[in-house]
């Protein structure tokens, strides 16, 4: 006889009771799908699960990815702003070098033979970095070339740096020197005789006149024309009252015709400072100060010596 099994289902409102019978066999094939059943709405939750999480850490990474290409666009940016600023500063070297030069002229100095190049070997000059290239195909190559040209730049700054010591050297050399060369005007007025061949206001004969008349009222400031040591300060014949200053260097100065004389025989003057008035003493037609410059004993036209 086959094992059977009744079920019973009971209402509480009194209605007649439900009776289901179940042969073995059944309740065991029931038994499995119910069980499969389960299994796959198991499975059905982890799939879903597994996708969720799936789907979360794709939009992690997207989210991620999107970060690293606003660091990567802000780096490339930067890049490029580096470029452009070593291109410049590139080009101000250059400046530098040319201001070099002029100064080298100025100061009498030649150009240094031994010194290296600016930019390596012949002085060539790096190319520009381009910093509009599309970095995303040249950013290796825009990066080498960026450190190649730092370092070019930091040689050409050593370089630089010696051309400019040795300028200073020279002009701390020839600072005495520069020092003790008359280059201004001894005072304000106007040339009423220039150095050179001209006839006599005395005898209207020609004579050579060994110095530069600047006339302007009397009492007007006369100033010593670069640094050195007063060796007279008094009355000298046709020049009236004189002053006559040693600059070293076989280079001498006298301003006569004076009205009155600020400075002893002895006393060191520097350039541009008072040293007497002017005047119309000795042989003279006015108030006026007679300028010469003297190398070795020689006369000079001061009018090439006057550089203000």
């Amino acid at each position: 006889m086959k094992s059977r099994f009744t079920l019973f289902l009971l209402s509480t409102s009194g209605a007649p009771a439900w009776q289901f019978t179940f042969s073995k066999k059944l309740l065991t094939v029931i038994s499995i799908l119910c069980f499969l059943f389960l299994g796959l709405i198991g499975a059905g939750i982890y799939d879903y699960y597994n996708l969720k999480t799936a789907a979360l850490y794709n939009q992690y990474l997207k989210n991620r990815l999107s970060d690293q290409g606003e660091k990567m666009a802000l780096q490339q940016d930067q890049i490029r702003v580096f470029a452009g600023e070593i291109d410049n500063l590139k080009n101000d070297l250059l400046s530098l070098n040319d201001f070099e030069k002029k100064i080298r002229i100025v100061a009498g100095l030649d150009d240094n033979e031994d010194m290296p190049q600016l930019f390596g070997i012949g002085g060539a000059v790096p190319e520009d970095l381009a910093p509009g290239a599309d970095l995303s195909k040249k950013h290796s190559t825009l990066i080498r070339r960026m450190h190649e040209q730092v370092a070019e730049i930091d040689t050409a700054l050593m370089v630089q740096q010696k051309g400019f010591a040795s300028i200073i050297d020279h002009i701390g050399k020839q600072r005495n020197f520069l020092a003790s060369r008359p280059s201004i005007r001894p005072t304000d007025g106007y040339i009423s005789s220039p150095f050179g061949h001209r006839k006599s206001p005395f005898t209207d004969l020609p004579e050579f006149h060994s110095g530069l008349d600047i006339a302007n009222r009397e009492g007007t400031k006369i100033l010593a024309t670069a640094d050195g040591t007063i060796t007279y300060a008094g009355s000298k014949g046709a020049m009236g009252k004189m002053v006559m200053i040693n600059h070293g260097y076989g280079m001498a100065t006298r301003y006569g015709h004076l009205s009155k004389i600020l400075k002893k025989s002895g006393e060191r003057v520097k350039r541009g400072e008072t040293i007497a008035e002017m005047g119309n003493t000795g042989r003279s037609t006015g108030s006026h100060v007679h300028y010469e410059i003297l190398l070795n004993g020689v006369p000079l036209d001061p009018t090439d010596h006057i550089l203000n």
